[in-house]
């Protein structure tokens, strides 16, 4: 029994995206924080939207008509209510960008070659193209680390938007995440949705348990989340195993009476 299992971690700030830019990267040369990276491995990650500069940049790059909008509103506001777009942008209570993270219990990648690996992570992307709805350019970066235990996706978006301006009565540009994934409930049936998208394909895969305790992680500590899951599948198991051992000492008790 493996789990299917898809996460969304929204990043607040630019401080934080320049974090995860660099974690996703591998731009550094050690991980101590992190024992599981073996840098030497990184070699082999996978970028299916590759992104050749840093995470802020390719943001910027992004969100050129956004900030050109909010330059253009600046000018008309008094100076002591005027931010620059990188103010604005962190103290608003909108995300910056949202990492969308899937992965399954590490025996479903058992014997899966790098192909495979491709293909399950391609998977994943037709359910951020065609189920969240995400078009290609709202896409900032996306790869498959396969330097740590589990292989695991990163698909960093940013959700832009163009909104109706009640004020002005016109379109404007926004970041806002609650246009992809409404609420909790709107994300459980996402779960569900990217679950019975993998098992269309064939994969053996269980759905992640719905209204667990398991408590959300950060990006770096993903690991986690997979070793719950397999301790909850280590457990079902010890339990099949202790039924069939109370099993198996019933059935020799009762060829002793029928002999």
């Amino acid at each position: 029994m493996n789990y299917a299992i898809f996460r969304s971690e929204p990043i607040m700030t630019m401080s934080d995206l320049r974090g995860i830019g660099s974690h996703n990267k591998r731009e550094k040369q050690a991980y101590n924080s992190n024992p599981d990276i073996k840098i030497e491995l990184s070699k082999n990650n996978i970028e299916l939207v590759p992104l050749n500069c840093k995470y802020t940049k390719g943001f910027r790059e992004l969100t050129k008509e956004y900030e050109k909008e909010h330059n253009e509103r600046m000018k008309t506001e008094r100076k002591e209510r005027q931010k620059s777009f990188t103010e604005m942008l962190n103290k608003s209570k909108n995300v910056v960008a949202d990492e969308l993270l899937f992965t399954a219990t590490h025996k479903f990648f058992d014997n899966m070659t790098r192909e495979d690996i491709i293909d399950w992570a391609n998977t994943c992307m037709e359910f951020v193209y065609e189920d969240l709805d995400y078009k290609r350019n709202q896409i900032l970066h996306s790869v498959i680390h396969l330097d740590e235990e589990t292989p695991h996706l990163h698909c960093v978006v940013v959700p832009l938007v163009k909104k109706l301006d009640k004020r002005t009565n016109t379109e404007r540009v926004t970041i806002s995440k609650k246009q992809y994934i409404k609420d909790k409930i709107h994300l459980s049936q996402l779960q569900d949705k990217y679950h019975q998208r993998l098992t269309e394909k064939g994969y053996d895969l269980e759905r992640g348990i719905k209204g667990s305790n398991a408590k959300h992680q950060k990006t770096k500590e993903l690991k986690k989340t997979t070793k719950y899951y397999e301790n909850k599948v280590g457990t079902i198991n010890k339990k099949l195993d202790n039924a069939m051992n109370n099993f198996e000492e019933k059935m020799k008790t009762t060829k002793k009476f029928t002999i």
